[in-house]
């Protein structure tokens, strides 16, 4: 699958869905996209795209490559195995992030220490990559860069190795970024919100030594009371 376009689906069309929409069918790549309503609400970014507007029950259909990007909340609302159609093997991507005072309530496993990543993976039934979780959706829109570029922008990629990260990490390199190894999703929480990665647009050393340094506790301010 190396050097070929692939088909990807897209549950969640917001500023980081619609954002990669636009990105990976630049790229050439087969986007089926979907957000929680019907797909004629996407008419003008499928137009202006050429992506697929599709119902979000049908966006993992025979994909490659899966990407979830809803806020937080509403991850039990997703339909049961609704990325079950998916290609055997083929990864999954969430961009999610916690924020239970501004936005998502209380979710009493994430405070009970459960990773965010981990517990979406827990109610979707499948194992997840975390990425595209803290860069600003204008930079990840404009700023990608070629390989080999000074001070490249890196983004840490969370989740098992083998055969689905190398093609999340080929992806994120055809962005325009370099990936960085963030470890298993166990250890997601290095690059929840609050932590020293979240928001910064460091390159791959600076990328490296942020995750490194990230505490394990959350921050006050992420969690839904101090």
């Amino acid at each position: 699958m190396e050097g070929t376009h692939v088909r990807i689906g897209i549950i969640g069309a917001g500023f980081i869905g619609g954002t990669l929409t636009r990105r990976l069918t630049a790229l050439g790549h087969q986007v089926h996209v979907a957000n929680s309503r019907a797909p004629e609400t996407l008419a003008d970014l499928a137009a202006e795209t050429g992506a697929t507007a599709v119902l979000a029950a049908d966006a993992a259909t025979d994909a490659d490559l899966v990407i979830v990007s809803i806020p937080q909340k509403n991850v039990p609302d997703l339909a049961p195995g609704i990325v079950d159609r998916r290609k055997p093997g083929a990864p999954v991507i969430e961009t999610n992030n916690y924020y239970p005072r501004q936005r998502d309530g209380l979710i009493a496993e994430i405070e009970a220490g459960l990773t965010e990543s981990a517990w979406v993976a827990k109610l979707i039934g499948a194992p997840v990559y975390k990425v595209f979780n803290g860069i600003y959706w204008k930079h990840l829109l404009s700023k990608g860069t070629e390989a080999g570029t000074p001070g490249r922008i890196a983004l840490p990629v969370a989740g098992a190795p083998g055969a689905g990260q190398d093609l999340v990490f080929r992806i994120v390199d055809e962005l325009g970024f370099d990936p960085v190894d963030g470890g298993p999703i166990e250890e997601s929480w290095r690059q929840q919100p609050g932590t020293p990665v979240y928001g910064k647009d460091y390159d791959a050393d600076g990328t490296r030594r942020a995750l490194a340094e990230a505490p394990a506790e959350r921050p006050a301010d992420f969690r839904a009371e101090a």
